[in-house]
């Protein structure tokens, strides 16, 4: 065998050790964080609970879930250990990346440098307004209009009937002559 035909191959192989290898860090990481854990910290479980570590064992956790209610986790079960900082945050609802950042107007007026002199009443309206009391849109004369000339539902009933009976007269009819 050549070395071209061998190539696609030794190619495959490669990139296969190097996915395998980097998810191998990946779970490592993941193990190092987990052994790591210490009481008091707060932790995201896979399933996407936040709680606080109180307890930790050789193969489980002991979690805070709320104020006075305790649950037993597998170590594998935590997804993540927070810093204090964001489990804060988390818990909280504080949100710390808009806290000191100018907040950008809906308009660009402040883009301008011409901020005084932009007032309320100068600012364009693009709702819609409302139409006039006494004017029928297009849509609802149509509308109006075949109604004054729609049948009542039993008139319409008894045609519809009328004609089904005629049609199985004319069958009958017809059956008779062969």
């Amino acid at each position: 065998m050549s070395i071209v035909t061998l190539l696609p191959f030794i190619v495959l192989i490669g990139a296969m050790f190097l996915m395998t290898r980097s998810a191998k860090k990946k779970q490592q990481a993941a193990a190092q964080m987990r052994n790591e854990m210490q009481a008091g910290t707060g932790v995201r479980t896979i399933g996407g609970m936040y709680a606080t570590v109180k307890e930790v064992h050789e193969d489980t956790v002991l979690l805070e879930v709320a104020p006075g209610v305790h649950a037993i986790y597998a170590k594998n079960a935590i997804g993540a250990v927070l810093a204090d900082e964001e489990y804060n945050r988390i818990l909280d609802g504080a949100d710390p990346i808009h806290g000191g950042e100018p907040i950008v107007p809906d308009d660009a007026s402040s883009l301008t440098g011409d901020t005084a002199g932009a007032e309320k009443a100068d600012k364009i309206d693009l709702g819609k307004t409302a139409a006039p009391a006494d004017a029928e849109p297009a849509a609802d004369k149509a509308a109006a209009d075949e109604a004054k000339d729609a049948k009542p539902a039993d008139e319409v009933k008894d045609t519809v009937k009328a004609d089904a009976d005629a049609a199985k007269d004319d069958k009958k009819s017809g059956d008779d002559a062969k």
